[in-house]
């Protein structure tokens, strides 16, 4: 296919892929519309055969880990883990709505950090819910909360985020190097967005909570799992263990998997169908599909056009650079086709382009609905529950923590690599 049209096309097929996935009509998986595209974008040269079997191949290892946290988060919910959770919430907040924000902030980071977004999104986000209506308090702080962390505290770990985890081998780094470099900008970008939302939910959060008496009276507390908190506590010994070793992660994520996953069989509270639903699938798929659309894309005019802006060098100030950069376009066309886009770009630069790459797709989308999935999935979580996200609201909010949490986590990168090296 010449170029015009090829490029067209790809364009095309992305904003369908796209907005499929945004809008999901009739409830059906975003796989039912992007495993057609790609199958198209092959048959019509949009992508070669050969660059769409490289890209899924790259993508395999990555889906493979990511299947894996995804069964172990919903195995560690199914013992307890998040009703737990939720019970140290209303208990350490003592009925005050600013304690339960920040200890929602402790929670969600942590869960992020350790067991992705998606736990935080689709597993926290209801016992959130049921939190701060068992507590009387008002929910629009602590829900936006589990949003905006999904996305900006997954910046911690290789494994936190499916933007992470393409990005990591490119960035060459080692588990615990990848970790230690994160740790700075990961800390100031959870506590810019802490402050901001101290500021804007100033009125929510002083008000419609009962007496902290009356709270307290209210909340018993279950036994924490202990058998899944030390697997989680093991699982994540073991991704420390196998960088050292030079083994693919993947390996310590499905031992830890598949040891609840015996647990659940053997005590009979999940079902081998249940365990294999839990791997999302299609969801899976959707990303391989993905990722093959986008490739085309990038064949056909989109690496060269961003080639050209994409900023170069190690200072402070090229590194803000190649971070809005990364955020602008996590807007555009969501964060997964930015990482994929962008990494390859910034690889040549070394590790501290490729984290910034990242610290623009994990912050930036909490801009707009579209910027990353788990929002999307975030949107109608909430919405299942009857609550309603004004639009304008969630904008004016992204507005002010988007530029607090970019500026301070790329400065804190800025000083991570001038200590520990890049």
């Amino acid at each position: 296919m010449n170029t015009a049209p090829a490029e067209a096309l790809s364009v095309f097929l992305l904003v369908v892929v796209l907005g499929w996935a945004v809008a999901r009509p009739f409830g059906l998986p975003e796989a039912v519309v992007a495993v057609p595209a790609a199958g198209i974008a092959v048959a019509a040269g949009a992508v070669s055969l050969e660059h769409a079997r490289a890209e899924t191949e790259l993508l395999g290892p990555v889906l493979g880990f990511l299947a894996a946290i995804l069964l172990l988060a919903k195995l560690c919910d199914d013992e307890g883990l998040f009703q737990a959770c939720g019970a140290w919430m209303a208990s350490a907040s003592a009925g005050r709505p600013r304690r339960l924000l920040g200890s929602t902030f402790a929670l969600a980071s942590g869960i992020t950090a350790v067991l992705s977004l998606d736990a935080t999104v689709v597993l926290l986000t209801p016992v959130v819910f049921a939190t701060v209506a068992r507590l009387g308090a008002r929910p629009k702080p602590h829900v936006y909360a589990t949003a905006h962390l999904s996305n900006t505290a997954s910046l911690l770990l290789p494994v936190s985020n499916l933007t992470n985890l393409l990005a990591f081998t490119a960035s060459g780094l080692t588990f615990t190097r990848f970790a230690a470099l994160m740790a700075a900008p990961w800390a100031a970008a959870v506590a810019a967005e802490y402050l901001v939302f101290r500021r804007f939910f100033a009125a929510d959060l002083d008000a419609g909570a009962p007496p902290a008496e009356e709270a307290e009276e209210a909340v018993e507390p279950p036994a924490p799992p202990m058998f899944a908190l030390v697997t989680v506590v093991c699982t994540l010994a073991g991704f420390v263990v196998t960088s050292v070793l030079g083994v693919e992660p993947v390996w310590a994520a499905l031992a830890g998997a598949m040891v609840l996953s015996l647990r659940a069989l053997v005590r009979r509270t999940a079902t081998p169908v249940a365990l294999i639903r839990s791997l999302s699938l299609p969801f899976l798929a959707f990303v391989a599909a993905l990722g093959v659309v986008v490739r085309a894309v990038v064949d056909n005019g989109l690496a060269d056009a961003l080639g050209r802006v994409m900023p170069s060098g190690s200072g402070l100030l090229a590194l803000l650079g190649v971070a809005a950069l990364a955020a602008l376009l996590s807007n555009v066309i969501n964060n997964l086709p930015a990482v994929l886009v962008l990494v390859p770009l910034a690889a040549p630069l070394g590790a501290g382009a490729v984290l910034a790459v990242l610290l623009g797709v994990n912050i930036g989308p909490n801009l707009t609905y579209a910027g990353s999935l788990a929002t999307l999935l975030w949107r109608r979580i909430v919405h299942q529950h009857e609550h309603d996200v004004d639009l304008g609201e969630f904008t004016r909010l992204g507005l002010l923590t988007v530029p607090a949490a970019l500026l301070s986590s790329v400065v804190a990168l800025w000083l991570s690599l001038l200590v520990l090296g890049g």
